[in-house]
């Protein structure tokens, strides 16, 4: 939010301060501030009050064109050519000179143009970022100013502004009034509230005839009528001024004034022609279906939560939010009604999302609005618009009041001490309090009132805030709390972290992505109709429409981040992700709605609680490109889907499960090649799948051929068993090779626990360290070549026993998997 300093400086007594004192001043109170700017500063060069001289019509160009001689204080005249039509000779102007430079970069030079040479530019109020007027240049009142004296104060370049960005619980900030009171406490100065000033009480008759139907969604509505006001009275120059440094552009003087009344009360309003309202208004729901054009020209299908204010004709406008076409104020509008309300701020902030119309007025509403301000704001409103429009006030005034006042607050005098770690005594805390504006009364505890324009003090914790804040924060000590013993980080933690770091020292990168997921995500990864994966928990509030799922599986998000890599120019990327998943209970129905009455029972919880998605850890990796960069010693390695059952290994393995309670077996699981997928087993049970992404998965994500990948569910690995130290021998080993012959079909682990299971407690371990096949092995069929280590903790093996392990270790795979000793 934008505001001038000197608009600030006429309610708050504010001593000369520089802008960097001005913004650790906000800063401390919590304010933070985007940017401070002298407006004399955006103007470089010599910006001057000129007179005309002499006006020479040039004629024979497609548009008229004048050849003025300036007097700008010098000896001569400048000569500058100029198009605009509404300033006469002797008429006082403002003249950028050569060598400056307005607003936007636009330098200023001596040139030729139109046939004759010209020094400079007479400015309008649109080049001088003054306002939105390219009609004409600005003229000077007569006797302002001499020529050559600098045009800055004189036109009002010479204020400051500032570019504050407003949390969202602090609605009272965003006004004059806001930022003066709390500019106020910084300086400790005079301050004059004007949500405090004078304003005409509401009558027995109404000026209008309005019903409230709905008090919950607005619980106050005033109204006064202002007649025959002049249609063409233009904004005053000032108003112009401060609503533009502000970021609102100028429409009509009746407009004008609600924005300015908002910018400096914080009080939204609207303003209706009243000779096109139809019958007397009323303030409802929407009814579902009912439609309003509103002020941006775009039709809208209200819902049954927005709040409408209505005519006999419908909708015209859509409360708190923007006015309707129907019933704006027209060029030649002459009757005005103008509405000051107070909306309910969760309706407010729900309709102005569902619409996708954030304007000025739901920003405020939807924070917060002081509901004692619509008689102030219609007081002042009244006042200006008369001023500068002239106009007969109707006498009478609408005040529809059904606001509840705010409620006390119970506050422990000591816990703002125990909450924030600093000696703050009953009596400062009552101090600090009073100037937020609450009304503190009692002992212990005290009993706090906040005032009505901070809507945000509900609690205790609130109001410690607002004592940490106005005592200072550099007032608090830089000390960390004391540690309370604990029982460290569980087991399941533990895991996971052990988990991503052997993932990591085998040369994978960890990412984190958003659980936000498209609907198509599950036809890209080609799952099955039948797939569970495909039924997802679906967000009503999403961040982004076109992610509103939530991820069912790690790999769709995963995979992006791959191809978002891969198009910032990675080629080699093995990345991975842990991160929850969310499964839906297919079965579970909503609970009732809970009432505000009581607390929600045991059966409340449970039901509500059926409902939770479950949501297990999942790991998850992605390879493409090559595992082994090429070079100077020799060729790379293309990654390949035997590297994402490799890193499943590497999991499973960090996870504490020994390679004899893993298994890989070939599988069919979307969204893997059904030739180059493997499911990785532990104990038996299923635990995820790995191998090489199927090539429609690919050509749908568009990512590079061979792309592998792998997940896990980690929250199904049983857990780590006790760990048994073993008797380390001293004795030899016995080694023995063994080449078998299987069906190609047979997965090399199958041998290889059948080979464990058959030798006994003298085999150590067993490693597969060839694979070979060819037609005179035999179609379909392929040679495993084992190196079998052989030991006894307590003597020197013969070879008469390690000759017997090796032979009842091929009986078994012999009889498990028809294997045959090659050669045999």
């Amino acid at each position: 939010m934008k505001l001038s300093l000197s608009w600030l400086r006429e309610y708050v007594e504010l001593p000369a301060v520089d802008a960097a004192a001005l913004e650790r001043k906000l800063v401390d109170l919590g304010i933070e501030v985007e940017s401070i700017v002298d407006q004399a500063a955006t103007i470089k060069g010599d910006l001057v009050v000129g007179r005309v001289l002499e006006i020479e019509e040039l004629t024979g160009f497609k548009k008229p064109i004048r050849f003025c001689r300036v007097d700008v204080g010098n000896p001569a005249a400048q000569e500058i050519v100029c198009g605009a039509r509404n300033f006469a000779e002797g008429d006082l102007v403002v003249v950028i000179l050569p060598g400056g430079e307005l607003p936007g970069g636009f330098t200023i030079g001596a040139r030729k143009t139109y046939g004759r040479n010209s020094h400079g530019m007479i400015c309008s109020a649109a080049e001088l970022g003054l306002s939105g007027d390219h009609d004409g240049i600005i003229v000077l009142p007569p006797e302002s100013a001499t020529p050559g004296a600098d045009a800055r104060p004189v036109v009002g370049l010479d204020d400051v502004i500032l570019d504050v960005e407003i949390t969202p619980d602090r609605g009272y900030q965003m006004s004059v009034r806001g930022l003066a009171r709390e500019l106020a406490y910084a300086y400790s100065v005079a301050y004059t509230d004007p949500g405090r000033a004078a304003a005409a009480a509401a009558t027995d008759e109404a000026p209008y005839g309005i019903r409230i139907e709905d008090t919950v969604g607005c619980d106050r509505f005033a109204a006064r009528v202002v007649r025959g006001i002049d249609p063409s009275a233009p904004s005053p120059a000032w108003m112009q001024r401060r609503l533009i440094a502000s970021g609102i552009r100028t429409i009509s003087l009746a407009v004008d004034i609600t924005n300015y009344v908002m910018l400096e009360l914080g009080q939204p309003m609207h303003v209706f022609d009243l000779n096109l309202l139809r019958g007397g208004l009323v303030v409802r729901r929407a009814r579902p279906g009912e439609k309003l054009t509103t002020l941006d020209g775009v039709a809208r299908v209200l819902d049954a939560e927005d709040m409408v204010i209505c005519d006999d004709s419908g909708p015209i406008s859509l409360a708190a939010v923007m006015g309707g076409e129907t019933s704006e104020v027209q060029p030649d509008t002459v009757d005005v009604l103008l509405e000051a309300a107070h909306w309910d701020p969760v309706m407010v902030g729900r309709t102005a999302r569902r619409h996708k119309l954030f304007s000025e007025a739901a920003k405020r509403w939807e924070r917060g609005v002081d509901p004692q301000l619509p008689l102030v704001a219609l007081q002042r409103a009244v006042e200006l618009l008369t001023a500068h429009a002239g106009g007969t006030v109707d006498e009478r005034v609408l005040d529809i009041d059904h606001v509840v006042p705010p409620a006390p607050v119970l506050l422990p005098t000591d816990l703002a001490t125990r909450r924030i770690g600093v000696a703050y005594p009953a009596e400062r805390v009552t101090e600090l309090l009073g100037q937020v504006g609450c009304a503190v009364t009692g002992v212990e505890p005290l009993e706090v009132t906040p005032p009505t324009w901070r809507p945000d003090l509900v609690a205790g914790i609130d109001l410690i805030e607002e004592v940490a804040r106005l005592g200072g924060y550099d007032a608090i000590p830089s000390l960390l709390p004391p540690a309370h013993s604990g029982r460290g980080i569980t087991a399941e933690q533990a895991r996971r972290r052990t988990v991503g770091r052997a993932l990591a020292e085998n040369g994978y990168v960890e990412v984190l992505s958003y659980p936000f997921v498209a609907p198509a995500a599950a036809d890209q990864l080609g799952l099955p109709a039948d797939d569970p994966r495909r039924s997802a928990v679906r967000l009503t509030n999403p961040l982004s429409e076109q992610e509103p799922l939530l991820r069912t599986s790690l790999l769709p998000p995963l995979l992006a981040t791959l191809k978002r890599n891969l198009g910032r120019g990675e080629r080699d990327l093995a990345l991975y992700e842990l991160g929850t998943v969310f499964l839906p209970h297919l079965t579970a129905t909503a609970p009732p709605p809970l009432g505000v009455d009581h607390g929600p029972s045991d059966e409340d919880w449970t039901a509500a609680n059926a409902i939770v998605p479950a949501q297990p850890w999942h790991l998850a990796a992605a390879l493409t490109g090559d595992v082994v960069p090429a070079g100077w010693w020799g060729e790379g390695r293309p990654a390949t889907w035997s590297d994402a059952v490799e890193a499943a290994r590497i999991a499973l393995s960090a996870a504490g499960m020994t390679p004899d309670r893993v298994t890989v077996e070939a599988a069919t699981h979307a969204p893997w090649h059904p030739g180059r997928c493997a499911a990785i087993s532990v104990d038996g049970a299923v635990v995820g799948h790995a191998g090489e992404l199927h090539p429609a998965v690919l050509s749908a994500l568009e990512l590079p051929k061979r792309t592998c990948a792998m997940e896990l569910d980690l929250d199904a690995i049983p857990p780590r068993p006790v760990t048994q130290a073993t008797r380390i021998s001293t004795f030899p080993p016995a080694l023995i090779d063994v080449a078998l012959v299987v069906p190609s079909s047979v997965p090399s682990a199958t041998v290889e626990a059948a080979l464990v299971a058959g030798a006994g407690n003298l085999l150590e371990s067993v490693r597969l360290f060839d694979v070979y096949a060819s037609a005179q092995l035999g179609e379909g069929l392929k040679s495993l070549a084992y190196k079998l280590t052989f030991r006894a903790p307590d003597r020197t093996l013969t070879v008469e026993e390690a000759v017997a392990a090796r032979d009842a270790a091929v009986a078994s795979a012999a009889e498990r998997t028809g294997a045959t000793l090659r050669g045999a």
